[in-house]
């Protein structure tokens, strides 16, 4: 005998879906938020192709996935460098692990245990392809959820008249 209510899908974006280990509302949200503030980092320092999947439905062992491209190894170490400064210093989530940064390889792997953030070059994130082994992972909208402060606004620019004669 199956209840309506396990049939019926989880439709608040902050509730955890069912998964082997249950989270609360509270771990999951903080987590949620981590991720999404991570990936608003990789998109303020020029990160390309930005993505969150949410492990939580699929697997046990990590939450969410932050995936972004870098073009040059400095920016992948720009990117890792701030995230850690956000989730570590300033949140007091502590880092687990990092991988590949100490080489010139083509992938920064930073564990923070709810949240690891893969920061890629071009060739090596078509290598791994990480967005396709995790398909079943529903990807969150991130910059919806980003705070106002992290979101990269599109700013309109006067021409050199415009701002001469103060007219648009």
């Amino acid at each position: 005998m199956t209840s309506e209510k396990s049939t019926e899908k989880n439709e608040s974006p902050l509730e955890p879906p069912q998964i082997a280990a249950p989270r609360s509302k509270e771990m999951y949200a903080v987590s949620r938020a981590n991720a999404v503030a991570a990936a608003a980092i990789a998109d303020q320092l020029r990160g390309q192709e930005i993505l969150v999947l949410d492990l939580t439905g699929v697997t046990s062992i990590v939450d969410f996935f932050v995936i972004a491209t870098g073009s040059s190894h400095r920016q992948m170490h720009a990117i890792a460098d701030e995230v850690n400064r956000k989730l570590k210093r300033e949140d007091g989530n502590r880092r687990l692990n990092i991988e590949g940064y100490r080489t010139q390889g083509n992938w920064i792997l930073t564990d923070y245990g709810d949240v690891v953030l893969h920061v890629f070059t071009a060739e090596g994130r078509a290598l791994y392809n990480l967005e396709q082994l995790w398909a079943d992972a529903p990807r969150i909208d991130w910059k919806l959820e980003a705070p106002p402060s992290t979101r990269v606004v599109q700013m309109d620019f006067l021409t050199d008249e415009e701002t001469v004669t103060g007219e648009k």
